[in-house]
């Protein structure tokens, strides 16, 4: 199954960078480049003569077209090559579900304006539903290729404790993200000269909705971040092997870098390029944790006493 492993890595590869680019779409203001037309682009298949915003905005709906078309062959692919009720299987067809409610969520943004310069409510409750499945997407299509090259599926008999632990981590970092969307989108539509003219925006009396919520971010981060130091110990204290601790140290490092990242990004007024950055680490940490969680519940496993796991930790 070798080649169907590379595969579904590859398509992860491709949805990430799709979501990388919606994410420049966003910052650009490009969200109205094809008007109120989906899946035509101004009403054409293909725009002639294209500004720049129609551009930004068509190459982001033509990858995506990419990206579901592959998802489509993967679950093609896993049907035949695994059995019914594989881990593998169960997980792409789960992709395939996530990315056309990807599509619909992403064309209801579009038809009903809430692009480029709207500021509704509205808008940013769309925005933290398209982030969650966003999440979710790249979560089932990374255990599609992990459960294709290992035995797949989760045991949680006698985990209780340290599946609630990462299941909480996992919406912690959920919680995070989507604030950090809310965040990104106040960022782009009322861009501040200063820091503390941003804060200072963003506290005053009869703020808007969009501006008050972008505070809630470094909250969000700093207990995700905490969260997820606290659950990689809780890992390796339930499963110390060599793949759970490389993925204990990926998720703390990650951590790091977010946070410092996500600093820069508040003091240099969230320049786009910084943004597509964070982005980009954020989805690494997400990835890392789902694999994280699959590694340390994952089927054949004993899980080790918790004197035996301190003295192999210590």
């Amino acid at each position: 199954m070798l080649a169907f492993t590379r595969f579904a890595w590859t398509v992860l590869g491709v949805n990430l960078a799709v979501v990388l680019w919606g994410a420049v779409v966003r910052a650009t203001g490009s969200g109205a480049g094809c008007g109120r037309h989906w899946p035509t682009c101004n009403g054409q298949v293909v725009p002639r003569s294209p500004a720049t915003e129609t551009l930004i905005e068509f190459v982001h709906r033509s990858t995506s077209g990419i990206a579901l078309l592959l998802v489509a062959v993967l679950v093609a692919w896993a049907v035949r090559s695994f059995p019914r009720g594989h881990a593998a299987r169960k997980a792409a067809w789960l992709s395939l579900a996530l990315m056309l409610t990807e599509a619909l969520v992403g064309a209801k943004l579009v038809l009903y304006g809430w692009v480029a310069k709207d500021a509704s409510p509205e808008r940013g409750w769309v925005i933290a539903v398209h982030l969650t499945n966003t999440f979710l997407l790249l979560g089932a299509l990374a255990l599609t290729a992990e459960w294709s090259a290992r035995p797949g599926g989760l045991e949680v008999a006698r985990r209780g404790a340290v599946a609630g632990a990462l299941a909480a981590a996992l919406a912690m970092v959920l919680l995070a993200a989507v604030t950090g969307a809310i965040a990104a989108l106040g960022d782009a539509l009322f861009p501040a000269t200063s820091f503390v003219q941003g804060f200072r925006d963003e506290s005053a009396t009869g703020a808007r909705v969009l501006l008050r919520l972008r505070l809630l971010h470094p909250f969000a981060a700093l207990a995700a971040g905490a969260t997820l130091v606290a659950v990689t110990r809780i890992a390796l204290r339930e499963r110390p092997e060599d793949r759970v601790r490389r993925l204990a140290m990926v998720v703390v490092g990650l951590v790091a870098s977010e946070i410092a990242i996500g600093l820069a990004n508040v003091l240099l007024l969230a320049p786009v390029i910084l943004q597509i950055i964070h982005l980009l680490v954020a989805d690494a940490l997400w990835l890392t944790l789902v694999l994280l969680a699959a590694a340390t519940l994952a089927r054949g496993g004993v899980p080790v006493r918790r004197d035996a796991a301190v003295a192999a930790t210590a």
